[in-house]
């Protein structure tokens, strides 16, 4: 097998330096106070068509590379196009950024930004009481308060029912049209302009240069002067109002955050899994082949992984989830890394070929991007319910290791994890990340290629062997076999999804030696946990009163949760699982340290049931399976509850 390069990082894959930010003066024609703030939650809600999700991921962006902390959670509506006005339409887009650690996107917000009734009625209940509403009051017309279903029509603006907030209002459509008066756009083109007023405003107000904005529209629309030079007179005249409104005495400042020296980026979740999977391939010298079938929330990982063709990278979108994961198999088994994605419903459907990728013991890797079920469920919101079909969901004895990302940047060293168990212990791996994870962003120190430890392809040499020695099945200490790959000399083998004959791989039907290779497989699958690291406490002491132990997403709202407790004078400490099967070898142990434990999970207490059965403990749960992410304040409830209990 010929191995190829090392891996380098292209220019367009190249992180942020850090250094001390540097804002661009503007234009100013008034003296603001500016007040410091520690973290700021900004929601910004409105239409789908409204441009949301690019007003949250510029902001992102722009205060990234300022050098804070940020954590982001976009939130989708299901529908393609919903009515625009009504609350089916709505998307939200939360950014929690700070000059301290940030772990999760917050819970209820500081600023509400709004597009339109719906998107207030939406989303007031996440709004903190004596927080800001920034409310574009052309999206409150007789029309859309009707659609919101605000009852006789009434204008939360006018009716005095906001007296618990601070409300701004400002006529962004109005201003959006002036800002364009002597464009040649239609009435349309400058409307959809308007997601860029609010982002130049909201950069003024957090004293944030339009510098970042200005490239990314330079780029993205290149070639195309008119779109370029439209938007930026909108972000710039929300940034002027800003500046001139006498209605705006202050401004806020939030300083980086104390960042270790390094390159940086902003990255996604499905992003970080997509350049993990690179990483491995070429740590491992393999080809990366991905099939895949498009399915919300994972298609970005094609998406992503097709931009990469200069690392060998290919892709193939096939006609249906079964022939994704069949084409991947095969690469696999022509001796390249082969990679499919899917959630849910279409893990489901690759069942049966996930099954011959373990009777085969060839390497494969297999991302589940989770999201509400069943069935379709809840297409753009995240759950963590796919646990138990991971673990079990294929017929017959074939177990597969099954790991798990904690945060966006965390996808990165768990798609790179996956990759190596699976070349280095032959086997078919299944990453689980969900749509929070997948959706949201932070920001991720890029590794040099000489951090990322070395994975070793366990080829077959072809010239250990003399015609017919070869043994398909013989294992080493580990339970493993040889990787042998079509046009290898005296290596040629049987390959197929009948049982194999222990050795020789030959078909058989004998009744002990299906059994013997049943106990084979899941013992070298046990196995793999003595390559794992050791679970350890991520926050605080190591034996205490109750331990919350968490998989996935929760990670961020329980670490942030145990900071607040221990702060509080509780004695609680937080450990997280990245490996689910097999477990650490020492979670026994952990768990051992602690008088409760507390589980919080998106779905009916999974990791609960397993942890019960495996280690006989009266774990407690906390579950939730409305979509939408744990918060810190209900992991701290639940905390206290079981000390207390």
């Amino acid at each position: 097998m010929k191995f190829r390069r090392t891996l380098n990082i292209p220019e367009r894959l190249r992180f942020y330096p850090y250094k001390p930010p540097f804002v661009e003066a503007e234009n100013t024609t008034k003296t603001a106070r500016t007040e410091d703030r520690k973290a700021v939650t900004i929601l910004f809600a409105g239409d789908s068509g409204d441009g949301i999700q690019l007003t949250g991921s510029q902001f992102s962006d722009t205060n990234a590379l300022f050098g804070n902390d940020i954590s982001t959670f976009p939130n989708f509506p299901a529908e393609i196009r919903a009515p625009q006005g009504t609350l089916a339409g709505v998307s939200g887009f939360q950014l929690h950024f700070g000059s301290v650690e940030v772990f999760s996107p917050g819970d209820q917000c500081d600023v509400l930004v709004v597009m339109n009734a719906a998107a207030l009625k939406a989303n007031l209940s996440n709004l903190k009481i004596g927080g800001t509403i920034i409310a574009n009051t052309d999206g409150f017309d007789k029309k859309n308060l009707r659609l919101a279903g605000y009852v006789d029509v009434q204008n939360p603006l006018t009716d005095q029912s906001l007296g618990q907030y601070r409300v701004v209002e400002i006529a962004v459509t109005q201003m959006t049209r002036e800002a364009l008066k002597d464009f040649e756009l239609g009435m349309k083109e400058k409307d959809r302009s308007k997601n860029m007023f609010v982002l130049g405003f909201i950069c003024w107000m957090y004293n944030r240069s339009l510098n970042r904005t200005l490239d990314f529209l330079n780029e993205k629309f290149a070639g195309k002067p008119d779109i370029i030079k439209s938007n930026e007179a909108v972000l710039r005249a929300g940034y002027n109002f800003g500046d001139t409104s006498e209605t705006f005495t202050s401004r806020y400042d939030v300083k980086p955050a104390p960042l270790k020296k390094g390159v940086y980026r902003n990255i996604m979740g499905n992003q970080a899994t997509a350049i993990g999977l690179i990483a491995g391939a070429e740590k491992a010298g393999l080809e990366l082949f991905y099939g895949s079938y498009p399915i919300t929330p994972a298609s970005d990982i094609l998406h992503e992984l097709a931009r990469h063709k200069n690392f060998g990278v290919r892709t193939f979108q096939a006609e249906d989830e079964i022939a994704a994961i069949c084409s991947a198999i095969g690469s696999s088994f022509a001796g390249g890394l082969g990679v499919t994605a899917s959630s849910g419903p279409g893990i489901a459907l690759k069942g049966e070929a996930l099954g011959l990728a373990v009777m085969l013991e060839i390497p494969l890797v297999v991302v589940n991007v989770q999201r509400g079920g069943p069935s379709t469920g809840l297409p753009t919101k995240t759950e963590q319910a796919d646990l138990l079909q991971a673990l079990n969901g294929r017929n017959g004895e074939a177990p597969v290791p099954v790991i798990a990302a904690a945060h966006p940047s965390d996808c990165f060293w768990m798609a790179y994890e996956a990759v190596r168990i699976a070349v280095e212990h032959m086997t078919p791996v299944i990453l689980l990340t969900d749509g929070y994870v997948a959706n949201g962003a932070e920001p991720w120190r890029f590794p040099k290629s000489d951090d990322l430890k070395p994975i070793q392809p366990n080829f077959a040499n072809p010239d250990d062997y003399k015609e017919g020695d070869y043994l398909p099945y013989q294992r080493d200490e580990r339970g493993v076999r040889k990787w042998a790959t079509p046009g290898m000399t005296n290596l040629q083998h049987r390959i197929g999804g009948l049982e194999k004959q222990d050795l020789t791989g030959n078909v058989s039907y004998d009744p002990e030696n299906h059994e013997r290779m049943i106990k084979l497989r899941e013992d070298k699958v046990r196995r793999i946990a003595d390559f794992f690291p050791e679970l350890s406490i991520e926050l605080g002491e190591e034996k205490g009163e109750l331990l919350i132990l968490g998989w996935g997403s929760t990670y961020g709202a329980i670490r942030t949760a145990v900071r607040d407790l221990n702060e509080e004078g509780y004695k609680v400490s937080h450990a997280h699982l990245r490996h689910l099967f097999p477990f650490p070898k020492n979670l026994g142990e952990v768990l051992g340290n602690f008088k409760k434990v507390l589980i919080p999970e998106l779905n009916r207490g999974q990791l609960r049931q397993l942890i019960r059965a495996e280690f006989l403990i009266d774990a407690q749960g906390l579950n939730k399976v409305q979509g939408m992410p744990l918060r810190t304040e209900e992991i701290k409830e639940a905390a206290i509850k079981t000390l207390n209990a």
